[in-house]
């Protein structure tokens, strides 16, 4: 009865696994798996630690790992790229903000010329960001203005920076270059959140707990470094994982 069982449940994954891949119609997943729970383990994935990261313009403490836990101080401003270039990959990664409003990132497909000459306290030229908001972001911007911002949410915006372009899926910002989560589940200060990333061909999705929520496609450059972004505020990364795909 194990093994019926054991054979039942690979088949569901690999299952899901093909029809997901199969959609391609920009901004829409097919019907019943707009919800994917992928957490990068099988055969194909690998865990990434520092040491698959190099520091490219922050203090040499901003970056540290114990255990499976990626620990970033948020000062100065700037990143850890990747030691590695990727092209079409899944990625995994569960992070959490230790103070109200932090902001971090997670960059794809950034290219050598876009960490060329950065100094501390600046971000790179280029990339696609997955961005990594705190829900007390909005909640500040509310309160100092009198209105919710039109312009970014903290739910999972994915939109592109600097040289990079992106048609980004609805909903967009007005400027047309963020894609903005169709729903809203990240959760707050101190708690783990799941993203499960599917970067394939020019296009980005992003799940966000289990939901996919956000993301584009005609992204170019295709193809480059990943980097974890420190943005003044605690941060801390746990079970990284990617996959690379044809």
């Amino acid at each position: 009865m194990r093994n019926l069982i054991a054979v039942f449940a690979v088949a569901v994954v690999c299952v899901s696994g093909f029809l997901t891949a199969a959609d391609k119609k920009p901004g829409k997943a097919a019907a019943g798996l707009k919800r994917a729970f992928i957490n990068g383990v099988g055969p194909g994935w690998k865990t990434l630690s520092l040491d698959d990261f190099q520091n490219v313009n922050c203090a040499k403490e901003t970056w540290t790992q114990k255990g499976g836990t990626i620990f970033c101080t948020g000062r100065p401003v700037g990143v850890a790229k990747s030691k590695t270039t990727y092209k079409n990959f899944e990625l995994v990664v569960e992070w959490r903000h230790m103070k109200s409003a932090g902001n971090s990132g997670v960059f794809l497909w950034a290219v050598e010329k876009s960490f060329a000459g950065l100094k501390p306290g600046q971000l790179p030229k280029g990339g696609i960001e997955v961005q990594v908001l705190d829900l007390g972001y909005e909640t500040r911007f509310e309160k100092k203005n009198g209105k919710k911002p039109n312009w970014f949410t903290s739910h999972g915006d994915v939109f592109p920076v600097g040289t990079s372009d992106m048609k980004p899926f609805p909903p967009a910002a007005p400027n047309g270059k963020r894609s903005f989560p169709s729903k809203r589940l990240v959760k707050g200060v101190g708690v783990w959140n799941h993203y499960y990333v599917r970067a394939i061909n020019g296009e980005v999705r992003l799940w966000v707990n289990g939901e996919e929520v956000s993301g584009g496609h005609d992204c170019r450059p295709a193809d480059g470094f990943l980097a974890l972004e420190s943005e003044g505020s605690p941060v801390e990364f746990r079970n990284l994982r990617i996959r690379r795909l044809p």
